[in-house]
């Protein structure tokens, strides 16, 4: 379970291939639910890459 504010680094990410290997900081203050799809949303992954919508096995602390 992630926090918002905590720093990931996303392993593989099925909204945008991009953001694989890169690291960023989740957004979401209560787990995800029905209306990201049970996806976290993670931010401030890269200048050219707006911030994604990551599942949990897609992500590692970093």
């Amino acid at each position: 379970m992630f926090q918002a504010g905590q720093e990931v680094r996303i392993v593989s990410c099925e909204d945008d291939p991009r953001a694989a290997g890169r690291t960023g900081r989740i957004v979401d203050e209560t787990p995800p639910g029905p209306l990201t799809g049970g996806r976290w949303t993670v931010h401030c992954v890269g200048l050219l890459v707006g911030p994604v919508l990551c599942h949990s096995h897609e992500l590692r602390l970093a």
